[in-house]
């Protein structure tokens, strides 16, 4: 017998203009001709449509019922895209026929085949008094936890309407971000960001721009894997955060797009993700862009040395600029048969920047000015680039869940920066203006076979994998002539080198249930083999190493919760940033340069959470994550009182480690009002060398969230949010200042689960705000303050659209290049 597949909506008006006014024209009638009746028995048809605007009506659902003392169903049906439906090879016999959807009286009509009649036209009244009588019974949890993993459902949280990913980012667990936007996982800048799953070139090269143009209400969920299996690359500290945009796919489409503003800092922006299915094709997508602008904001450092001859360096100016970056992606998958399928990924990026600084520079003693000068900057920038991936999944007809999966993934990535610096005011100063273009790229292939098969209870995965990455750059340093007034290139100044990373590995995991415990165990060999050229300072890095990683997680039910214990070890292998000696003088007293000797960090990550209470008045979160390492690459910053100059360069000088506590709760008091905290505390306990001294860093940072919801009548809600983000360490010797942030908003849907248009306004009450990072060494003290837009308003309008059916087949092995780390500094 027929089962209903789907319930079906049918309301498409908008609920605060008219009153939902609804009727249904049916017409059918029976097929009666002898020779039909003796093959294929009789049909019962028709054509469904609305009264008021005579237009067919999709996805009516129509029950056939025998009237006999068993009032069994017969058939189910769907009204299609013409209104039309059918039930075929009916017998002679009496009917009750059923029509019923969302918004309409169900109708019931009495059909008698024997009698070879068909039935009188019947109009629909609307049921205006059951849809106001609809209410939420129960609310979806945020928070989920498996082994090893934290699932954050951005659907279910009201806030998402109005706001960009970056900015929901602060109320998932064991994620912060600072006031830049600098995304940490765990309290580090070492991790990985998938997108459906499947690693992205644009958010290796250019994450914070993405994030804030992304719109979190077209992102379906957040998963944190803190601790990745042994399927998983053996690099990054932090874990990988996968950001999920796409719904399960049925037969049809189904997707949403945002509009959105923000001011003063920010701009106009777009984003949307959408599924289609038709057969077994399946599309889906993803894609996004905004215009971003940062309005003139002040800056300054002041450094005091001590010792013979104290000084004071004192540097105030102010910068702007403005940004363009857009983005997209899609996923197609074709079931070639119920044993084979083929997938292929393909996703394009791009942005163009261009902006102004100002800078005044002075170095002083107790006497007289040693030193100074005016330096102005115009820069701009563009680039870009592009992934693409191939998967084939074969399966078995002797066991359906063995899996055989060749995997292919190519990414490009390339940018153009230029920068025109001028000096002027100099005192004791003479470097001349100078220019520095620069042009860089990378590519990337990797190969991939993945094998999954159960063998009695237990689930084996194997695989083995390769990863060739080329990194290339051509920096220049076009001095000005003062003779020809030409500019030429100076190469001790200048910064060209290739790099060569290559990665191969096996790995080998089990999944199995033990007593009342699911447990994933498994084994990783990584062997890395690194080669770089750095033509300007004639230096290279040759180096080769084999790293063996074991992984472990524990999922238990306790009762209404689940208690989760995992260990694992992890890498984070020095990149091509932290590598390159090549000594960065954008600002002439403070340069970056990163250690050719530099070698990868090890760690060992242990790892406790429980999660109970799902989606009732109350659910918790809890973990503890305790990470000790040794041989940590951190940076360093040392100052030459014969030079006057800070220099900065990354050394394996760390030891200890870190304990994060994770708190996450949810409280729904009424089905009208939640409250939800999130808190995720560090407390890092790490200490170095830099030069004779011993530095030693213990300090707590925290970040808090706590954010409220009340939802009103017709499709009312607002929210208010206070966030707290803790000073933290930039590095083994610098610290940044905390401070308290505020924001709230409404959101309305102005038509149902469609529609909606939501505003919020953050820190009404501070138009700016003062980053201040203290960096303290054994004979100086440095202190930068950055100026940053605090106040803002933003306003965003979101529709869904679309109808499905039924699922998408994807494939479950996929090429995740989780191996490379964020390199932008920080711990």
């Amino acid at each position: 017998m027929a089962t209903l597949c789907s319930k079906i909506t049918a309301i498409k008006t908008m609920k605060n203009i008219l009153t939902i006014l609804l009727s249904g024209y049916v017409l059918l009638f029976t097929c009666s001709n002898a020779a039909a009746q003796i093959k294929t028995g009789y049909k019962v048809y028709g054509v469904v449509a609305d009264s008021a605007t005579r237009k067919p009506l999709a996805l009516i659902t129509l029950t056939l019922t025998a009237m006999n003392p068993n009032n069994m169903p017969v058939q189910n049906a769907l009204s299609k895209n013409d209104g039309s439906f059918e039930f075929a090879s009916i017998n002679k016999a009496k009917y009750k026929l059923s029509i019923y959807a969302v918004g309409y009286r169900r109708l019931e009509l009495t059909i008698d085949i024997k009698t070879n009649t068909g039935t009188d036209t019947i109009y629909l009244k609307p049921d205006v008094k059951s849809l106001k009588e609809v209410q939420i019974k129960s609310e979806k949890p945020l928070i989920q936890q498996k082994s090893g993993k934290v699932i954050y459902d951005m659907q279910a949280d009201p806030e998402s309407k109005a706001n960009n990913v970056l900015d929901m980012l602060h109320k998932i667990p064991f994620i912060t971000v600072d006031a830049d936007g600098n995304v940490m996982l765990k309290g580090s800048t070492s991790f990985k960001v998938f997108i459906n799953g499947k690693p992205s070139g644009m958010m290796d090269n250019n994450l914070t721009a993405i994030l804030r143009t992304m719109p979190a209400s077209t992102i379906l969920r957040i998963e944190v894997i803190t601790i990745p299996p042994s399927k998983y690359d053996a690099e990054g500290i932090g874990g990988i955060i996968d950001i999920i945009t796409v719904k399960n796919a049925n037969n049809g489409y189904r997707g949403t797009l945002s509009l959105n503003e923000h001011a003063p800092e920010g701009g106009p922006g777009t984003g949307t993700s959408f599924t289609i299915k038709e057969g077994k094709l399946g599309v889906d997508g993803y894609g996004g862009g905004s215009i971003y602008n940062s309005p003139k904001t002040n800056f300054s450092t002041t450094q005091q040395s001590y010792g013979v001859g104290p000084t004071l360096l004192a540097q105030t100016g102010y910068k702007y600029d403005n940004s363009k970056n857009a983005y997209f992606g899609t996923e197609l998958s074709y079931e070639i048969d119920s044993l084979k399928l083929i997938s292929a990924e393909f996703s394009i990026n791009g942005y163009n920047n261009n902006g102004s600084s100002q800078q005044v520079s002075s170095l002083t003693n107790a006497a007289t000015i040693l030193q100074g000068y005016d330096i102005g900057n115009v820069y701009n920038g563009h680039g870009g680039g592009g992934d693409i991936s191939l998967n084939y999944q074969l399966g078995f007809k002797a066991n359906k869940n063995r899996l055989l999966t060749f995997s292919y993934r190519y990414s490009g990535y390339g940018n153009n920066a230029f920068s025109n610096l001028d000096l002027s005011q100099e005192v004791n100063y003479t470097l001349p203006d100078y220019r520095q273009p620069n042009n860089q790229s990378s590519s990337e292939h990797t190969f991939q076979v993945d094998f999954v098969s159960p063998v009695n209870k237990i689930n084996i995965e194997a695989g083995a994998k390769a990863i060739l990455r080329t990194d290339q750059s051509n920096y220049q340093y076009l001095s000005l002539d003062s003779a020809s007034r030409q500019y030429e290139n100076v190469p001790s100044l200048s910064d060209q080198f290739h790099y060569t990373q290559d990665v191969f590995s096996i790995y080998n995991s089990y999944q199995f249930s033990l007593n009342k415990w699911n447990v994933n165990a498994g084994l990783r060999a990584e062997q890395t083999d690194v080669d770089a050229s750095f033509v300007s300072t004639g230096t290279g890095v040759h180096q080769n190493y084999l790293n063996i990683v074991p992984s472990l997680s524990a999922n238990r039910q306790l009762g209404a919760g689940s208690l989760s214990v995992s260990f694992n070890q992890r890498l984070r292998r020095p990149g091509i940033n932290r590598l390159n000696p090549f000594v960065s003088r954008s600002d002439p007293d403070f340069i970056t340069s990163g250690n050719p000797k530099l070698g990868p960090s090890t760690m060992n990550n242990v790892e406790i959470g429980y999660n109970m209470g799902n989606a009732k008045k109350v659910s918790l979160f809890a973990a503890v994550d305790y990470i000790f390492v040794k041989d940590f690459d951190l940076q360093v910053t040392t100052f030459d009182p014969l030079t006057q100059i800070t220099s900065a360069t990354y050394q394996n000088i760390g030891r200890g480690g870190g304990i994060t506590l994770v708190l996450n709760a949810n409280y729904n008091p009424t089905h009208s009002y939640s409250i939800s905290f999130n808190d995720n505390t560090t407390h890092f306990m790490l200490n170095g060398i830099s030069g004779s001294s011993i530095i030693y860093l213990y300090k707590w940072s925290s970040n808090a969230s706590l954010s409220n919801n009340l939802r009103l009548q017709k499709g009312w809600s607002l929210n208010a949010a206070l966030n707290y983000t803790g000073s933290s360490p930039t590095s083994l010797q610098g610290v940044s200042n905390g401070f308290f942030s505020t924001s709230a908003g409404f959101n309305k849907e102005i038509v149902k689960s469609k529609l909606y248009i939501s505003a919020a306004i953050k820190n009404p009450f501070t138009k700016f705000r003062d980053k201040i990072v203290t960096t303290t060494g054994l004979d100086f003290a440095e202190t930068n303050i950055s100026q940053t837009y605090f106040r803002s308003v933003s306003i965003s309008l979101t529709y869904n659209f679309g109808r499905l059916k039924s699922d998408v087949k994807k494939s479950k092995n996929s090429i995740k290049n989780n191996d490379l780390n964020n390199n932008s500094g920080g711990i």
